[in-house]
């Protein structure tokens, strides 16, 4: 089981959260072009290594928030604010 340190609550076990999904993919603006949000929907990388994402204390404070999470490993080496720079310099 990873324990997952929220910024707000601090260090809890995984089972109070849930995986949000890539924190590094942009947005497209509303008006932008079907293939932008095709691109933005179905095309996802699946890196392996040092990776940020996003999670929610679903169980908890409800915040989101970035995890850097070795996606080989499954070490999390961070967690942040989503609006902070790197989730890495917070943990």
């Amino acid at each position: 089981m990873l324990l997952i340190s929220c910024p707000w609550c601090g260090p809890r076990a995984q089972v109070e959260f849930t995986y949000g999904g890539d924190a590094t993919v942009k947005r497209p603006a509303p008006d932008a072009p079907t293939a932008a949000w095709v691109e933005f929907v179905y095309m996802r990388d699946n890196p392996a290594g040092r990776h940020d994402e996003l999670w929610q204390h679903s169980a908890g404070c409800r915040q989101w928030f970035r995890v850097t999470r070795d996606t080989l490993t499954h070490e999390i080496t961070g967690s942040a604010c989503p609006g902070a720079a790197s989730s890495e310099e917070a943990l």
